[in-house]
């Protein structure tokens, strides 16, 4: 990633089942990657998603889980260089447009909704 941390998805997989000992509800925030160029973005949702869907459908109680992030944003590490965001963000202009993958995002929201 642009953050220079590697996508490990199956981390995701371990701790949830780690945590699970605990019998807790789990809920899973700031997932998410930088990428400027939307490249990556796209396969760690899916990724990350799908072995959601894979730990609750084995009985996890996962309560919620949060994207990071919403817009591209302010990174107290390293500033406005990051690209987190499922909408780019001219912050010249402060235009806010959806990538690709927020918009892959909403529909597999909309497919999947209770």
């Amino acid at each position: 990633t642009e953050f220079g941390y590697p996508m490990y998805a199956e981390g995701l997989d371990r701790a949830t089942k780690w945590l699970q000992k605990l019998n807790i509800p789990i809920e899973i925030t700031e997932n998410g990657v930088a990428d400027a160029t939307d490249s990556l973005r796209p396969n760690h949702l899916r990724r990350h998603l799908w072995i959601i869907a894979q730990l609750i459908s084995e009985g996890a109680d996962i309560r919620s889980y949060y994207h990071w992030s919403l817009m591209d944003n302010f990174e107290w590490a390293e500033g406005y260089s990051l690209r987190f965001g499922l909408y780019h963000v001219d912050y010249e202009s402060q235009t806010r447009t959806l990538r690709d993958s927020g918009m892959m995002y909403q529909q597999i929201i909309s497919d999947h909704k209770s």
